[in-house]
């Protein structure tokens, strides 16, 4: 839903920038209530900060049975013919700069890349519709091979805090694998080539207690 909200709010800005398009690096959400079903939710975005190729966007939810929800995402500007990161659009100042303050953000990743030996690996399989326009597995596609890691360590359930950061993109015809491991209260995740456990596509930090903070 998060993107959702931002692909709407860009398009009410009008920008029209049609050879462009935006990819995620890196994507934070915290949970202080969960929605339930047929909650009526109010929802908030805005900017909360740029780069030279990339801006922050946060989402807030609030449900009138008291769901509770923050997002927090980066996203990259990028060519949409060739991929690479480029400038943010000429009108981009005049639609969030106000929102954005003037904060600046890095685009460099967080996680560790290198899982320990001991966590457990299962293969994933990705589907033809877990793929978006650009041909990568898309935000929610990913984000469900996270939650899948979550049921089957800790059974079902919503975690406090969780955090994905995308490093690269998943390619039809790649074999992709879920690394798992757990320490004080911490949950790791892996996103890997099953036959070179180097190639790491995605990271996730999820944490069921504590605190909610930036890192």
């Amino acid at each position: 839903m998060a993107q959702d909200v931002a692909g709407d709010d860009s398009a009410d800005a009008g920008l029209g920038q049609e050879a462009t398009a935006w990819v995620v690096r890196r994507t934070v959400i915290e949970v202080e209530q969960p929605a339930v079903f047929t909650e009526q939710l109010e929802v908030m975005t805005w900017c909360s900060g740029v780069g030279s190729r990339w801006a922050e966007r946060r989402t807030r939810f609030r449900g009138d049975r008291g769901a509770r929800i923050e997002t927090v995402a980066l996203w990259v500007h990028v060519d949409a013919a060739t991929g690479r990161a480029i400038s943010l659009p000429a009108a981009f100042d005049q639609v969030w700069a106000a929102s954005a303050g003037g904060r600046e953000v890095s685009s460099r990743f967080q996680h560790p890349p290198s899982m320990p030996d001991a966590a457990h690996v299962a293969k994933w399989a990705a589907r033809f519709v877990d793929f978006d326009v650009l041909g990568h597995v898309n935000n929610a596609a990913t984000w469900a091979m996270v939650e899948q890691a979550i049921a089957d360590h800790d059974g079902p359930g919503v975690p406090h805090r969780a955090e994905l950061e995308y490093r690269h993109p998943i390619e039809r015809g790649d074999d992709v694998a879920v690394a798992i491991a757990a320490e004080d209260g911490t949950l790791r995740v892996w996103i890997i080539d099953v036959d070179d456990s180097s190639r790491v596509f995605a990271t996730a930090v999820v944490n069921r207690s504590g605190s909610p903070h930036d890192r």
